[in-house]
């Protein structure tokens, strides 16, 4: 990886592919947005609406995409590149430095019996390690975060502030856990009886597979019998609620505010937009996207690259015809309120009786 420092222009441009155009012995130091890029910054085009900043910017060089390459205002050097998002990921290890891993313990952190922490890891302050809890090398265990009993760590991982492991946990290589996030609870099953809601045993364990990432206060259960599994490379956004016995594949992204209840089967590559709720028992096939406020209801499925949207959830195009036919009716229901009251105001006047 390239440390952050000096860059020439042209050097910029073989890191990321693109085609220079301009000064390429241009010395560049920072990556910045269009208002805040100074003759040293590199900074980026991101779409149509913000040429007129992109015109007015101090910026040495930009990153553009082949639209807006023969733009003829803005900064003279440019480095064209067909996905601008590739190319700002790869960049940003050029300008922004790494944050220094940290090592060691920190005296007020508590570590149980038994519990093995790898080489080079760090346990930050308040934070608790359970017993016979195991813990991969570089792991990073932040402030007041809990690794309950039992639970595995793999290398490379990182638990935010006051993140949870229930005991059951097992981590893959390369997790995070942002702040607040709270994995492997018991899940909200109960039995109804006489004497009110008993709770259901909840067995089972819950298993975050390699380079899965959890936002901050999101909660997976633990699964009853069975584990609740995060499939590798998956990352889901704050505020997620995933019950137990859940099965998500691989490389899924969940957005903000989802709801899913147990027992789902989500497949490889699905996207789940914000506040979208998945009923118990549902499943949902490879490749799918499910649209923003979407309700998926149990047991009924998804087929595999379907998008859908609505509530319920139906392919998206119909949803979109539903929606603007609906709102095709708002005038006609004017002119039909108008239709009754004038039907019944010629109703009462031929009541009247005549003097």
């Amino acid at each position: 990886m390239a440390r952050p420092g000096r860059h020439t222009a042209r050097a910029v441009a073989e890191l990321v592919g693109g085609q220079l155009q301009g000064d390429g012995d241009l010395i560049l130091q920072d990556l910045a947005p269009l208002h805040r890029a100074g003759p040293d910054a590199l900074t980026f085009l991101a779409a149509p609406q913000y040429l007129a900043a992109f015109r007015a910017t101090r910026a040495g060089a930009a990153l553009v995409t082949p639209l807006h390459a023969a733009e003829p205002e803005g900064p003279r050097t440019r480095i064209v590149v067909t996905d601008l998002a590739e190319a700002l990921s790869r960049v940003a290890e050029l300008f922004v430095p790494s944050p220094t891993r940290p090592k060691g313990t920190d005296p007020a952190a508590r570590i149980g019996a038994q519990a093995e922490i790898g080489p080079d890891s760090f346990i930050g302050p308040c934070a608790i390690i359970g017993e016979r809890a195991r813990l991969g090398a570089r792991v990073v265990v932040e402030a007041g975060a809990w690794i309950g009993h039992g639970v595995v760590v793999g290398d490379d991982c990182h638990i935010g502030p006051n993140a949870v492991c229930y005991p059951g946990a097992r981590l893959g290589r390369r997790v995070t856990l942002k702040a607040g996030a709270v994995v492997g609870g018991a899940g909200f099953g109960y039995l109804k009886s006489r004497d009110g809601h008993r709770r259901l045993p909840h067995l089972g364990g819950c298993v975050l597979e390699d380079d899965v990432e959890i936002g901050s206060a999101t909660c997976i259960d633990r699964g009853t019998f069975d584990d609740t599994v995060i499939g590798p490379g998956t990352k889901i956004d704050n505020l997620v609620q995933i019950g137990h016995n859940v099965r998500m594949g691989a490389r899924c992204l969940v957005m903000a505010t989802t709801g899913i209840a147990g027992s789902v089967q989500i497949g490889d590559d699905v996207v789940i937009a914000g506040g979208v709720g998945i009923a118990d028992r549902a499943v949902v096939g490879d490749g799918a996207v499910l649209s923003a406020k979407s309700v998926i209801f149990g047991p009924g499925a998804i087929a595999a690259g379907a998008l859908v949207g609505g509530y319920p959830a139906r392919p998206h195009r119909e949803f979109l015809r539903a929606q603007a036919a609906l709102y095709t009716l708002a005038p006609l229901a004017e002119d039909i309120t108008v239709m009754v009251a004038e039907h019944q105001r010629g109703a009462q006047a031929q009541r009247k009786p005549r003097g």
